[in-house]
């Protein structure tokens, strides 16, 4: 009877439910009932600062939902991140008949352990709160938990085989990326679905089914140093800042305005001298208004939507760089970078189910939002390796990266209402 369920959503049959069982609306009313107890977890959470360089607290924000999971009778296992030099991830496994439901989440954010924004703040209206990774990801994280912990509640959980893994690196990942992934590689490998709980654009109304991928580039540019009075000069030529703005610029001319592509130089440091320290994301430079600059390091990223369109951008960029002005030299350097999660009909029939499952909820529709506004994730490593994939069904909010990033509260128990129908109907 399962498998028929199954095959009858492959087939695209959306209205195979068109109200809530008894069972689902008893999982709705545990959620209303249990979404002040999810809030107070995610405050939990978000006050152990889980910067990813900050190892022991990604742990520690692991080890909270460890033992949440293990509550609701998953075997759990904390994959240890040495060999990536990160902290890890948490593997938690509910065994059942049938392939497994994979579902994705986080542990770290992107507010290290210096960073001034380190708490949670309820506001004044009492429906938002403001803290770091609130909403990329703990209250996905949160969300997912909740909805497990209703379809347990209703008695559906104990024949489910699910497989919950929450990286500890998604903000900066470890390298090599095969290994830091490994985890997730192989839960992806026979599953019949997955869902990853992501914040997405913020829109309660929105979903993700396809998410471009990203990769990092590093620019570094050298030059010949003296005395200001000589730059353009046949000994000085233009000096490491002048041939990094040209490249730069000429980036900016020739590749702009292709659809789902941008390029980003999000960190530049120059002058006589440069330090600059790639897994922190920080560094020095040291130079004089009347030297000229010697050395230019920059840090950027590209974001596109196919392999080929990375491979394109690479190309063109390699060929501007080559181009340097006189008693110049650049070199540019690109990451292993996120792959992309490519559009599927599979991941559209998977966001039909949640649709159906959030209007028979009385909550509304839910619609697929456009890849540009999706900034890759770790759900693009199983891109291919699992029929049905979509994400960005987690907390919404805010301002996610930002010391403003700030929660709608409200959300916790609509989406979490919306992913426990949807597992529930996916069974």
């Amino acid at each position: 009877m399962k498998q028929i369920a199954l095959s009858l959503l492959l087939a695209g049959v959306a209205g195979a439910q068109p109200s809530l069982s008894a069972g689902e609306r008893a999982m709705a009313a545990y959620i209303d009932a249990h979404a002040n107890e999810a809030i107070a977890l995610l405050e939990r959470t978000v006050n152990i600062n889980s910067g990813t360089m900050n190892l022991e607290g990604v742990r520690a924000v692991g080890a909270i939902f460890r033992a949440e999971f293990d509550k609701l009778g998953f075997k759990t296992e904390w994959v240890d991140g040495s060999s990536w030099q990160r902290a890890g991830h948490l593997v938690a496994r509910h065994p059942a008949p049938g392939a497994p439901l994979l579902l994705i989440g986080h542990l770290d954010t992107v507010f290290e352990r210096d960073s001034p924004f380190q708490k949670f703040e309820r506001l004044p209206d009492g429906r938002h709160a403001k803290g770091p990774g609130i909403i990329d990801m703990k209250g996905g994280d949160v969300v997912m938990l909740l909805a497990l912990q209703a379809l347990k509640s209703a008695g559906l959980l104990d024949t489910m085989n699910v497989t919950v893994v929450m990286t500890g690196d998604e903000e900066a990942p470890g390298r090599p990326l095969t290994v830091a992934r490994a985890a997730l590689v192989a839960a992806a490998n026979g599953a019949r679905a997955a869902i990853a709980f992501e914040d997405g654009d913020g829109d309660p109304t929105h979903a993700v089914v396809a998410r471009r991928g990203t990769t990092a580039w590093e620019l570094t540019v050298t030059g010949v140093t003296g005395h200001s009075s000589q730059v353009f000069g046949a000994d000085l030529g233009f000096g490491a800042i002048y041939e990094a703005a040209r490249i730069l610029n000429t980036f900016r001319e020739r590749l702009i305005g292709q659809a789902h592509l941008t390029f980003n130089p999000g960190v530049i440091l120059g002058g006589t001298s440069v330090e600059y320290d790639a897994p922190q994301s920080r560094g020095t430079a040291f130079g004089k208004t009347n030297v000229v600059a010697g050395r230019v390091v920059v840090a950027g990223d590209i974001r596109a939507l196919t392999l080929e369109q990375f491979e394109r951008t690479k190309t063109a960029m390699r060929e501007i760089v080559s181009q340097s002005l006189p008693k110049t030299k650049a070199e540019i350097t690109f990451d292993e970078g996120y792959p992309p999660l490519a559009p599927s009909a599979g991941n559209e029939r998977l966001l039909v189910l949640y649709d159906r499952a959030s209007q028979d909820l009385g909550l509304g529709r839910v619609e697929a939002v456009s890849p540009d506004r999706a900034g890759a994730a770790d759900v693009a490593f199983i891109s291919g390796l699992v029929p049905m994939v979509l994400d960005a069904v987690g907390l919404k909010g805010r301002d996610d990266h930002s010391p403003n990033e700030t929660a709608d509260l409200t959300t916790m128990a609509i989406q979490a209402k919306r992913a426990a129908v949807a597992m529930a109907r996916l069974r």
